[in-house]
């Protein structure tokens, strides 16, 4: 229990020899100090995840994962032991608010990004129904697009083949209707296009004159056609019509499954919206509240201090770093003594060895003289 209770002191950012003499503020500091450390241990959880999915698929995703997650929450638990323990408690309550604002908002903006990827994994079936339900639509929109633009590009052969398709309808409907006219004038019977005569004469040659005329037309027709639909097939392969198909749902599973972490992130806020727009406001409301919790979570541990009274330990701290700065500039007289008589004295022993050399000189020069 005891190591336990001096780790959590660690995550606060405490001095333990100076929090161990005040057995008051032992609790506050293990709250202080068990809230950072599970705030990095969700964010090594969220980093972690969202790193398995820029890697996903890759044979080390999971190494990967797990390395950028320690990372992660490594680097959340030292800034936030950091801003907690930043704190000073010596001011007035306004001037510890101005202290710790950009430490709320730099704790704000961590809760955002370590709650993104857990939402990511909480809402994880609902994203794959909008990611597939989104492809899907993709999809329509571009077998859309090509046909309008086939459509647009091949008008004038479509519209040929249109009017020969008309025009065959129309033949074969007016070659069926002759031919039975025709077995009308050669079995005598009397209609007001028949002349009632039995047997293959005048008329009925007539008529088959303008059958076979008529048959002739069919054929050309048809061949026209037949070529006109070779040559729009052969269109439609190369702009990519005929190859071109909607996702059947294992293709949708397999696009859902290797979506990365920007689609996943763009389609969990689409979740907050229904199909014609509108605000759906109970996914709304389930996916903010869950990142209120998390930023809520990690600004506690600032909450916390900037709540609590002031206490013996803070009181200690304070003079403690009184103390250390007192001894810091008493130390720092110390030093300037010591460097300024340490100069002095090289001085005059400079002074010295220059005026003997400057004796000795003068006695050469002096002996020299006299010598002469």
């Amino acid at each position: 229990m005891k190591k336990v209770t001096r780790f959590f002191w660690f995550c606060s950012g405490a001095h333990i020899d100076t929090l161990k003499k005040y057995p008051v503020e032992h609790n506050k500091y293990v709250g202080i100090g068990a809230t950072i450390f599970f705030t990095a241990l969700f964010a090594s959880l969220s980093g972690g995840y969202a790193m398995y999915f820029v890697f996903n698929g890759d044979a080390f995703a999971v190494f990967f994962a797990i390395l950028f997650g320690l990372l992660w929450g490594t680097a959340i638990f030292n800034m936030d032991r950091y801003i907690v323990s930043s704190i000073n408690k010596e001011g007035s309550t306004n001037q510890q608010i101005l202290q710790a604002s950009p430490r709320i908002l730099l704790a704000i903006m961590i809760g955002i990004v370590i709650s993104r990827p857990l939402e990511l994994k909480i809402f994880d079936k609902e994203i794959r129904q909008k990611l597939k339900s989104s492809y899907l639509k993709g999809q329509h929109r571009k077998i859309d697009t090509l046909e309008k633009t086939y459509n647009e590009k091949y008008a004038m052969e479509l519209g040929k083949n249109n009017d020969l398709k008309k025009e065959k309808d129309s033949l074969e409907k007016d070659i069926n209707r002759s031919r039975y006219q025709l077995n009308q004038e050669v079995f005598g019977d009397k209609t007001n296009q028949t002349s009632g005569i039995t047997g293959y004469g005048t008329y009925a040659k007539q008529k088959q004159s303008v059958l076979e005329e008529k048959e002739a037309r069919l054929k050309t027709v048809t061949e026209s056609q037949g070529q006109m639909d070779e040559y729009l097939g052969h269109r439609k392969d190369y702009e990519g019509l005929n190859t071109l198909r909607l996702f059947t749902d294992h293709q949708l599973d397999s696009l859902a499954n290797v979506a990365g972490f920007s689609d996943r992130n763009w389609a969990l806020g689409q979740l907050s919206y229904n199909e014609n727009g509108t605000r759906d406001l109970d996914t709304y409301m389930a996916i903010s509240f869950i990142g209120y919790l998390f930023i809520l979570f990690e600004c506690l541990p600032v909450f916390v201090k900037l709540m609590s009274p002031k206490g013996p330990y803070d009181t200690a701290i304070a003079k403690t770093v009184e103390a250390n700065l007192y001894m810091a500039d008493k130390e720092k007289d110390r030093d300037i003594t010591v460097t300024d008589n340490t100069y002095d004295h090289n001085l005059d022993a400079d002074v010295q060895r220059r005026k003997k050399i400057i004796s000795n000189q003068s006695d050469y020069d002096l002996e020299r003289h006299s010598y002469d």
